[in-house]
Formats: C-alpha cells, structure tokens, sequence
C-alpha cells in the first residue's frame, strides 16, 4: 500500500477528470454545471486549498498537544508539540469544501491519515474531527491524526474522489480529486469509447433516472451511508443527521418504490445544494394534495421543509443539518432515532 499512496503524491490532479472530459462531448450542460458544485470539489491538493491560502496560521490546543497548521509557500506544515517533543508532517490533501468543516489528510510511515483537527468554518478555527470527540491520543502521532486502513482509506478517499476504488481498494494512481460522473454512473469512458465506435448495445449505463427509492439510497448511500449502515453501527441520536438517506428511509412517508421520495425528487445530482425552501414545496405536493387525496397540512402551504425537515444541531460541527427525516416536528421534542 505504501507505493500506492506515494504514487498519489505525485498524480497532477488537474480540473475535470478523463471520464468527465469524455462525458462533456455529449452532455456539457450537466458536467459544466456540476463541476462547480462541493461535490465535484470535494478533495483537493493542499497547494490549490482557499482556506489553508487564507488562514495561513491556525492552531489548537488539546490537553498537552499542540496542533498548528501553517502555510509556507504552497505548503501547509501540520506541527504537534507536547513539551519537548515535535512532530511535523507536510498536509497533502484537504477532504470537503469547508461549507461546515475541513479535514485534512497526510502521509506517515508509509500510511494515510486523517488530521484529528479539522477547520470548521463557522468559528474559522480548528476544533476536534467529529469522529475523534470521544477519543484521547496516546502519543504525539495519534494527536496529529488518525491512521486509515486500507478498508477505511477506500472509503474515505473514494467518497470525496473518483475513480480511484475497484473490488473495494483504493488504487491512488487512478484516483481524480471530486466526485466525478463515474462515481455515480460508473465506467463512463468505456461508454463513450462504445458511442465513438457506435457500438450502442456496448453502451449501455444503468439508467439511474428510472430507479426507485430504495436503489436512489443505496446509490447515494455508499458516501452519505445507508440505512442498514447506520443501524449496524448501533449509532443513535443527533449525530445521525449528517447520513441523508438513513434519516429519509426513518419517515412515515418513505417508500421503497415510490420515485416521488427519493433523493432527486428533490436534489439535483448534477447541481449544487438549493437552499430555497420554497422551491422543495413542489416535491412535497407532489404526494401532499388535495388532488392526490392525501394529507395537507393545515398549518401552512409553503415552505414545507422548514418545518417538517428541521434544522439540527450536530454536536461538534459548528453547524447544523437538515434533518432528512420528514415528520411533524414539535418544538422542544427529542431527537427522534
């Protein structure tokens, strides 16, 4: 795995991976549009990071370590002191796009790690990785980060890249920086290799614009987990909320073949987040009306989503997320699990 991950260091991680250039021949408006959501930006090298460019110096304190992550040039230097010892490790990769937080990933002793301080935008400082909180480093290493196994670095890496991830390994010399158009629909430039040979019937992607809500989960579910993954873990309370289809898969309303619940019902996959409430309102009338017979709320006729899929705080993040478990929320009522 050491030669895997060296070899990573060395990729050129330009801007639109070969499968996507391949896509754009036939379908430039979902690749242009999409390459400026957070999604096809999701990890990125450290010398091309904005916050690492504008927060030049940051620094956090735990117990007797001390982290700093410090800009020189195009690099940025993670450093942890305790007394007199020291340990400094170059930062090669920034994980997400820091709308909430940033973590960070770097190379120790032939293995990756992930920082166990991460930037969270809303205070513009480093706190705890939300998955460190209830840990305690043992040495000065464990308190600059935690070591990924190979199972851990596919998942991990292969979330927030493309292209990288076959019969469940990370393969790093193929990995391309951001979800890409075969993250979801596969081996995309074997298919466009077919229409240039007009070989049709070769072609062929699964056409994820006909699969139901259960499918819709488990696709988007391999990064923002599924329901079976969440319910294995044991994992209760508001730390839940980060795993969208988890939470939508809990709600009354939630059918497992009904395409009017799943995750596009709503989101564009090829677009970034609409944070306008009142444009989700559609969605919810498309099983919600008169006509329909169903159910009609009797409280108010637009912004559905405000009230029925809460904002929660997530313990640790600085933030809050939509709580994707479509309900009657009361105010002052327990997380429901």
């Amino acid at each position: 795995m050491r030669l895997a991950l060296l070899a990573l260091v060395s990729l050129p991680f330009l801007a639109g991976a070969a499968g996507d250039s391949a896509c754009a021949t036939c379908h430039s408006r979902e690749t242009s549009h999409f390459r400026e959501t957070p999604m096809a930006q999701a990890l990125e090298r450290v010398e091309l990071c904005d916050i690492l460019k504008k927060h030049p110096d940051l620094q956090f304190q735990e117990g007797p370590y001390h982290s700093q992550i410090k800009r020189e040039g195009d690099r940025s230097i993670l450093t942890v002191t305790r007394g007199t010892e020291t340990f400094t490790v170059p930062i090669l990769w920034a994980l997400g796009r820091g709308k909430a937080g940033q973590t960070y990933v770097f190379l120790y002793d032939g293995a990756m790690y992930e920082s166990r301080a991460s930037f969270y935008n809303a205070p513009a400082a480093l706190d705890l990785t939300i998955g460190d909180v209830k840990t305690k480093p043992q040495t000065i290493v464990e308190a600059a980060g935690r070591r990924l196994e190979a199972a851990d670095a596919a998942s991990c890496i292969g979330c927030h890249s493309n292209g990288g991830v076959s019969g469940g390994m990370l393969h790093m010399d193929s990995v391309v920086p951001g979800v890409g158009c075969q993250s979801c629909h596969g081996a995309v430039e074997k298919h466009a290799d077919a229409i240039r040979a007009g070989n049709v019937a070769a072609a062929k992607l699964p056409h994820l614009a006909g699969i139901g809500a259960e499918e819709m989960a488990e696709l988007c579910g391999r990064c923002h987990r599924t329901w079976a993954q969440i319910a294995l873990t044991g994992m209760r309370g508001p730390n839940t909320v980060r795993f969208q289809p988890y939470r939508l898969t809990n709600s009354k309303c939630y059918d497992v073949e009904d395409r009017r619940i799943r995750c596009t019902a709503c989101h564009d996959p090829h677009g970034p987040l609409n944070t306008n409430l009142a444009s989700y309102d559609a969605a919810c009338k498309a099983c919600h009306s008169t006509a329909l017979q169903a159910k009609v709320c009797r409280v108010a006729k637009a912004n559905c989503a405000g009230c029925h899929m809460p904002k929660v705080d997530l313990p640790g993040a600085h933030a809050q997320f939509t709580d994707h478990q479509i309900r009657i929320a009361k105010a002052g009522e327990a997380y429901p699990n």
